[in-house]
C-alpha cells in the first residue's frame, strides 16, 4: 500500500482505523440485532409456554416494511384459519382492481310507456350490488324516498304493473356452504343479497326482569311479514349481550337463546334479515305510495335482464375508499362479501362468490405471489375453511405499503384504542404507531398490520393462533405485550 504524508497525517493509518471502525460498527449492529431478536423471542416464549397456549397452533412473522427483510419468524409458512384478517386480502385486492373512487350504482327506471301520467308497465330496479343502501355506517339519505321522487318527477302518477327487482348481474347462492349454523342468524352472519338494505339486519328489542327470569320481546324493527320468533332468552346479572339468534335465510323462523342484562326496560340486539329483497320491495312500494303515486301491484325478483329499459335515475354509493374505511375499522362482514362478489361481476362478468375468489387468486398470482398459501371460501373470514399463511398476509401488506393505494389502505386499518383495536392501549402505541386488522372466532385470534417502532423503522407483522384454550382477552393481552416488545426492539 502506498503511503502518502499530508500535514504529518498518515492516510494508511487512517484507512486501517476506518476499517476497524466499520467492523466494530457492523459487529455492534449485529449484536444489537441479536439482542433485539432475543428479547422478542423471550416475550414470545413467555406467552406460548403458558398451559393455555402450549398445544395451540401458531404462526408469526415480522418483516421490515421497506426492505422486506425478515426480522422474526416462527411457523410463518403454516396455513392458519385467519378469521377477519382475511379482509386484508379482500380489501387490498378491491382497491387495486376497482380503485379508490369506485362506486356501486343502482339503476332506477321502467319498461313500458307513459301516457297521461300513467305508466303502462313496470318500475324496474337494476341491482349494482350496493351494500350501503340505508346502512347504519353511512349518513345515508332516505334513498327510497329519493327514488320515489324521481319516479314522480318522470311524470308517473300511476303504475299499472309491478315493481321488478332485477338481479341479473349476479349469480348468487343464499350464503356460503361453509358458514356454520351458529353464525348465520346473528348480525355478523348477514350475507350478500343483490338488494341488500339496512345492512340486512333487523332489531329485536327485549324487556328483562330479575336474573334467571324469562325475557319479553316487545318489538322487532323493521316489521317482517311472517316472522316467527321462539324466545328462550333469560335475564342475567352479567351486563353484556350474550344472546344468539338461530335461523336460516330460507325461512322466517328464529330461535333466540342466551342471556341479556337484567332489569332493562329496553335492550336491543341485531339479527340477520331472512329475506332482504322481499323487505326492499315492500319498503319501495310504501315509499311510492307515500309520494302520492297510485300503485296496486306487487314486487318480484327477476333473474332475467330487463328489456326495453328506460332509465330515470342512477343511485351511486359512497366511494370504495369510504366503504373500505368502515369495513376494516368495524370489521363489517357484509361489506366484505359484497366486495368479493363485485370483483367477480366487474372482472369476470359473473357476480358470484366463486368468481370473486378466482379474481383475487389470479390478481396475486400474476404478481408472483404463492397463491397456494391462500385458500379462500369467502371475503370476510367467517368460514372456518379459510386458510392463509402469515408470510402471505405480510407480503400483501408490504405490497400495499408501497403501492398507489397505500394511504387509503393503511388508514383504513384501526389504530390502538379505536375500532376493533379499542382494547389495545393507546399509551403503549401512541401517535398512530400501530395500525392493524384483528380476527377473532372461537379458538382463533389473529392480528396483522403495521408498527412504527421506537427506532423509527416501520415493520409489518402477522401473528395467528388457532386452537387455543383459555380466554380471548388473556391471549389478546399476551399479543399486546409481544407487539410492545416488537415496537421497542426493532
Amino acid at each position: 500500500m502506498r503511503i502518502i504524508q499530508t500535514n504529518n497525517f498518515n492516510v494508511q493509518i487512517y484507512e486501517k482505523m476506518m476499517i476497524r471502525f466499520l467492523i466494530t460498527t457492523v459487529f455492534a449492529a449485529y449484536c444489537f440485532s441479536c439482542i433485539a431478536q432475543g428479547e422478542v423471542t423471550e416475550e414470545f416464549n413467555k406467552l406460548f409456554e403458558k398451559p393455555d397456549y402450549r398445544n395451540a397452533t401458531f404462526g408469526i412473522q415480522v418483516i421490515d416494511a421497506e426492505t422486506g427483510k425478515e426480522l422474526f419468524s416462527q411457523n410463518s409458512e403454516k396455513l392458519m384459519i385467519p378469521a377477519s384478517v382475511l379482509k386484508i386480502v379482500t380489501t387490498a385486492t378491491s382497491l387495486e382492481i376497482l380503485g379508490a373512487d369506485y362506486r356501486f350504482k343502482t339503476r332506477i327506471g321502467y319498461k313500458g310507456n307513459i301516457q297521461n301520467n300513467v305508466l303502462n308497465g313496470d318500475v324496474v330496479i337494476i341491482s349494482g350490488g350496493d351494500p350501503t343502501l340505508g346502512s347504519a355506517y353511512f349518513s345515508d339519505r332516505d334513498f327510497l324516498k329519493e327514488w320515489a321522487e324521481k319516479i314522480r318527477e318522470a311524470g308517473i302518477k300511476k303504475i299499472t304493473g309491478n315493481i321488478v327487482l332485477d338481479k341479473s348481474n349476479y349469480e348468487v347462492e343464499e350464503l356460503p356452504p361453509t358458514w356454520i349454523w351458529g353464525d348465520i342468524g346473528n348480525y355478523y352472519g348477514a350475507y350478500f343479497d343483490p338488494f341488500t338494505n339496512h345492512d340486512n339486519l333487523f332489531t329485536i328489542t327485549f324487556k328483562s326482569g330479575n336474573a334467571g327470569e324469562q325475557t319479553e320481546i316487545i318489538s322487532t324493527t323493521p316489521e317482517i311479514e311472517g316472522l316467527k320468533i321462539e324466545n328462550q332468552v333469560v335475564a342475567s346479572e352479567n351486563n353484556i349481550d350474550n344472546a344468539f339468534v338461530f335461523g336460516s335465510p330460507f325461512d322466517k323462523n328464529r330461535v333466540i337463546r342466551g342471556t341479556i342484562p337484567m332489569e332493562k326496560d329496553k335492550f336491543s340486539i341485531k339479527a340477520s334479515m331472512p329475506s332482504p329483497a322481499e323487505l326492499f320491495g315492500l319498503m319501495l312500494i310504501k315509499a311510492i305510495r307515500e309520494e302520492g303515486i297510485i300503485f296496486d301491484g306487487v314486487s318480484k325478483v327477476s333473474s332475467g335482464k330487463a328489456k326495453d329499459f328506460t332509465e330515470i335515475h342512477t343511485h351511486y354509493s359512497p366511494s370504495l375508499e369510504a366503504i373500505i374505511q368502515q369495513l376494516n375499522y368495524e370489521s363489517v362482514n357484509l361489506f366484505a362479501e359484497h366486495l368479493l362478489v363485485q370483483l367477480g361481476s366487474e372482472k369476470n362478468k359473473k357476480g358470484s362468490r366463486e368468481a370473486g375468489i378466482e379474481v383475487i387468486n389470479n390478481f396475486w398470482k400474476e404478481l408472483n405471489f404463492e397463491t397456494q398459501n391462500l385458500l379462500m371460501e369467502d371475503g370476510s373470514g367467517l368460514s372456518h375453511f379459510n386458510a392463509v399463511t402469515p408470510s402471505f398476509l405480510n407480503q400483501v401488506l408490504k405490497y400495499m405499503y408501497h403501492g398507489i393505494n397505500s394511504e387509503n389502505f393503511v388508514q383504513s386499518l384501526p389504530q390502538a384504542g379505536e375500532g376493533t383495536l379499542k382494547s389495545f392501549g393507546a399509551v403503549d402505541f401512541p401517535a398512530n404507531s400501530l395500525r392493524a386488522k384483528s380476527g377473532s372466532m372461537t379458538r382463533v385470534r389473529c392480528y396483522s398490520g403495521y408498527i412504527i417502532c421506537d427506532s423509527g423503522r416501520t415493520v409489518i407483522f402477522t401473528i395467528m393462533v388457532n386452537h387455543f384454550a383459555g380466554t380471548h382477552s388473556q391471549l389478546r393481552s399476551g399479543f399486546e405485550h409481544l407487539l410492545i416488545s416488537v415496537k421497542k426492539n426493532f
